[in-house]
């Protein structure tokens, strides 16, 4: 994980420096916002996914309850299923938002 942090700090300088030769006639960024297509890109993707994590879950349990109440039309195996799908998604969901925090901590601790 060391070795990792290492490039990606090597990678942040080498950025950093590229940004810092700016041609003469450049103008400085503060007077135009720049867009981040990839944050933008990243957030929906992360929107998207949260959603699909949260409709697992309420179908999961509406099969849940439809065996419980002897719906006939929801078999006992297509509510396991759809829970196990849900209970997956949500850990995947889970182990993300575990590395994200993690790459953070990283970061911040990383010397300026």
């Amino acid at each position: 994980m060391q070795i990792k942090g290492q490039a990606l700090y090597a990678q942040m300088q080498s950025m950093a420096s590229q940004a810092r030769a700016l041609p003469a006639d450049a103008k400085p960024a503060m007077d135009i916002a720049p867009v981040n297509g990839s944050q933008s890109d990243f957030t929906t993707l992360f929107k998207n996914a949260l959603g699909n994590v949260n409709d697992l879950q309420q179908q999961a349990s509406a099969m849940r309850n439809a065996v419980e109440l002897g719906d006939p039309r929801v078999s006992l195996a297509q509510a396991m299923i759809a829970s196990q799908k849900s209970s997956l998604a949500f850990e995947a969901t889970v182990q993300v938002r575990n590395k994200v925090v993690e790459a953070y901590k990283e970061i911040m601790s990383m010397p300026v």
